[in-house]
């Protein structure tokens, strides 16, 4: 009988004897007795292993990837981040699965997974046991996995435990676009994007609403105002291409367009009138509130706009109205009654300026972190105090004895 490898290769070497593998007609005696029975068992074994491999490829490639954020982090979120999350008071075993390192491991100390290995991976093996004191979440958390659940996290691991920080901290992406669709307007692309998802999730576009409808939408949209009658009757009477395209561009050039953005952003900036304590006395702060109306009916740049408001006095030369933008660092309260203790709330007043810096600008909570590194976001306390240490130097007292009487409420521009 032949060596079981040496007839393979040399058949795999004569592919017009043996197409498909190396042989025209399984039947041929002949093809018995040169390569063996135990040669055909193995060449059976190769095409059905080879069969198999191919079949489990083509079946990962088709498999829908499993998004850490989307798909996983909900599930250890409710699940398992009370013991093993980042509240450092209640955390068990030392184990965090909420960061990449507790996760996947660091080179002196292994993950709860080892990507493309459920055998080897903790968390996997934790879920799937039978055993009360093993198992995982424990019985007495009265938390538990679906089957569901665990087949996402199953496959999460095979697919190789991919993980994602959170998801307002990870860059943008683009949509991948193919050939077709790269020549499409911006308008045209988004409404492709939006199609696409709206057939995944097997919703209907609603009918087109009627003119009246339209029109009113983009009036309280774009200027916050309804349209008049005569707006109402002039938008009816056109019936020429591009009337919808028209009433936008009007709109926009309305100075009732800024005013109504200013509406959102005052209201971040916490835009008032008054001091805010106690009296509530009146301060007069309307010409910040101009350059902010005026800023979105001229289109000025997002960076322009906030290097103004937060730095303009720092600017080489700063003009009238940068000097006024900067006026959005005294928005905040300011006090006169005669218990106060200046340190304590001239820290209170810069305390409170980092928090509406970064959830204005940053859209994040970094207030939490005044007390207490974030449990959540990747603040530490010290981060907090060295973003204060950027508007240490802004001309302010904690008290303002007197100004109920002589309006003295810091600095002004005439």
């Amino acid at each position: 009988m032949y060596s079981s490898v040496k007839p393979v290769r040399k058949l795999r070497q004569t592919p017009d004897k043996f197409k498909l593998l190396g042989y025209n007609d399984l039947t041929d005696e002949n093809f018995v007795m040169k390569i063996g029975f135990r040669n055909c068992t193995l060449l059976s074994s190769l095409v059905a292993a080879a069969a198999m491999v191919a079949c489990q490829t083509a079946s990962a490639q088709n498999e829908p990837k499993i998004e850490f954020n989307r798909d996983i982090r909900p599930i250890l979120s409710d699940t398992c981040f009370f013991c093993h999350g980042p509240d450092k008071n209640k955390r068990e075993a030392d184990l965090r699965l909420d960061t990449r390192e507790g996760l996947l491991g660091t080179p002196d100390s292994p993950g709860a997974i080892v990507p493309r290995n459920l055998d080897d991976s903790e968390l996997i093996q934790r879920i799937l046991s039978k055993d009360l004191d093993e198992v995982m979440p424990p019985p007495d958390s009265r938390k538990h996995l679906t089957p569901e659940q665990i087949n996402l996290l199953k496959r999460w691991v095979e697919q190789g435990g991919e993980f994602e920080g959170h998801w307002a901290f990870q860059p943008l992406g683009k949509e991948p676009r193919g050939n077709a669709e790269k020549s499409l307007s911006t308008t045209q692309a988004i409404d492709q994007l939006v199609a696409r998802k709206r057939e995944e999730v097997r919703l209907a576009a609603a009918a087109e609403a009627d003119r009246i409808t339209l029109l009113r939408r983009l009036h309280f949209d774009l200027v916050g105002l309804p349209p008049t009658t005569d707006e109402v009757a002039e938008f009816l009477a056109d019936q020429k291409e591009g009337a919808y395209e028209r009433v936008v561009d009007r709109l926009l050039a309305s100075p009732h367009f800024g005013e109504r953005l200013a509406v959102w952003w005052l209201d971040l900036v916490r835009y008032a009138d008054s001091v805010g304590y106690h009296g509530d006395q009146m301060v007069s702060v309307s010409p910040y509130r101009d350059y902010v109306i005026e800023a979105f009916n001229s289109n000025k740049p997002f960076d322009v706009f906030t290097r103004e408001q937060i730095a303009g006095d720092l600017l080489p030369n700063p003009n009238r109205d940068q000097l006024i933008a900067s006026g959005y660092n005294r928005l905040g309260m300011m006090s006169a009654e005669g218990g106060v203790q200046d340190k304590e709330y001239l820290a209170k007043y810069i305390a409170e300026r980092v928090r509406n810096v970064s959830g204005t600008w940053l859209g994040v909570t970094l207030g939490c972190a005044e007390c207490h590194d974030h449990k959540f976001d990747p603040f530490t306390s010290r981060d907090f105090y060295r973003m204060e240490a950027f508007f240490a130097d802004i001309r302010e007292r904690g008290l303002y004895s007197g100004a109920n009487d002589d309006g003295s409420w810091g600095p002004k521009i005439k």
